[in-house]
């Protein structure tokens, strides 16, 4: 036999002479021993031979294109058993060389995260070839938003050998208001092969695909909050203020007044009247008043419960495992009415499901959890629930969402708040 040349996942074959130099009949048994017997073959394996002569098997050499078989020179042997005289055994050796192959897999893990300027990924590298290669990763993304960073950039793998490499995403600058951005990114995983070998080479580098979506630093009912706030602050400076203003400046006129005619009767009383040609009948001992803004009776501020009944908010708070469901209410007390007017959902982790509001026996409505992170509802004819009825949240989590932290939350969580005037049923 001679030196064999064979590619991974093709088939290579040789030749063995096998002769009978003895002076009976003999039957031979070939068999392959070494590293090659797992996946080579002879044919025929069993031969018979009269005294003086010989017969050509053949050898079939037939590896898998896997990592298990490395490239290089693999000897191969041949072991010819006589039936007949067992000690006269003989192995036959040759050389097999088997070509380099090259194949890589990269896996980016996971392929989404959110987060406000950055977030951490990893990237599963696997060697699967039958030579050792040098990997680089390297990201690439259509704008120039992301600033991309391995760590390690490059990692040196034996066939079938595994590595992770830990991707730092940031972006260039924060979006402080609005909805989130999802940039779209690559990541490629390039192999070199050892200088000077042969065989195969690598057809390109392996890609993976990721997301990262950018969360708003300031999120959108933070904006409606601010605006509430600036509109009651506005307000306090229009209307509110002027009016406490005019309140106390005709207060403190009216105290003036009062002190002013207090000293005009003590001037009179300690003349005794004698010093009036009219007899004390003057201006002086008989002053009029005109009745200013401040005599005026005026009440006090309305009270919460009025005859429309007393005004309160209350909140459910929901948290739902994945796949599961569950509900939160507020029971409306015996003897009571309630008179539904405005309800706020919050999802602020950005879960994924479904969510249904109920008033006593009447479905508001039922909404995706994906589609919104806050929804409000407002009724000017309010919704009555009437008592020992309740105001259900149910929620069936599918996906839990990841909040600004950038780590996805174990559970969904939302939370409702709704207000209203709770009256007292009439006897």
């Amino acid at each position: 036999m001679s030196t064999v040349t064979v590619s991974p996942g093709a088939e290579a074959t040789t030749t063995l002479t096998v002769r009978n130099d003895g002076d009976i009949v003999e039957a031979y048994t070939l068999e392959v021993v070494g590293d090659c017997a797992a996946w080579s073959t002879v044919e025929p394996a069993r031969v018979s031979l009269y005294p003086g002569t010989s017969e050509v098997v053949t050898v079939r050499l037939a590896p898998p294109r896997s990592h298990e078989v490395r490239a290089g020179e693999t000897p191969l042997g041949v072991r010819v058993l006589p039936a007949e005289r067992p000690e006269s055994v003989a192995v036959p050796e040759a050389l097999v060389v088997v070509e380099p192959f090259h194949e890589l897999r990269a896996q980016l893990e996971p392929r989404r995260r959110r987060g406000w300027l950055g977030a951490r990924f990893q990237a599963a590298v696997q060697n699967k070839g039958n030579t050792p290669v040098d990997v680089a990763l390297t990201g690439t993304q259509a704008g120039e938003e992301l600033r991309l960073a391995f760590s390690p950039g490059q990692r040196r793998l034996e066939p079938g050998e595994s590595a992770d490499m830990r991707l730092r995403v940031r972006t260039r600058k924060p979006i402080w208001f609005g909805k989130p951005t999802t940039w779209p990114f690559e990541v490629e995983a390039a192999e070199r092969a050892q200088p000077g070998s042969d065989g195969e080479r690598p057809d390109g580098p392996e890609t993976s695909d990721g997301e990262f979506v950018q969360l708003p630093v300031l999120p959108q009912w933070l904006l409606i909050v601010l605006a509430a706030l600036l509109a009651l602050v506005l307000a306090w400076l229009t209307l509110f203020r002027p009016a406490v203003k005019n309140t106390a400046e005709q207060a403190a006129a009216k105290a003036v007044q009062k002190e002013r005619a207090g000293g005009g009767q003590q001037g009179a009383d300690s003349t005794g009247g004698s010093g009036d040609p009219s007899g004390g009948q003057g201006p002086a001992a008989n002053p009029s008043r005109s009745a200013g803004p401040g005599d005026s009776a005026t009440g006090g501020p309305g009270s919460t419960t009025g005859a429309g009944g007393q005004q309160i908010s209350e909140t459910i708070d929901v948290q739902t495992g994945a796949g599961t469901e569950n509900h939160g209410s507020y029971k409306v007390p015996r003897g009571k009415v309630f008179n539904a007017t405005d309800i706020v959902v919050a999802n602020f982790q950005g879960d994924e499901g479904v969510l249904t509001i109920t008033l006593g026996n009447r479905t508001i409505t039922t909404i995706a959890l994906e589609t919104f992170r806050n929804q409000d509802y407002h009724w000017v004819t309010p919704i009555q629930v009437p008592e020992n009825a309740t105001v259900k949240a149910t929620v069936t989590c599918a996906k839990p969402g990841t909040p600004a932290t950038g780590t996805q939350a174990s559970k969904c969580h939302q939370v409702l708040n709704v207000s209203g005037t709770l009256k007292d049923l009439a006897p």
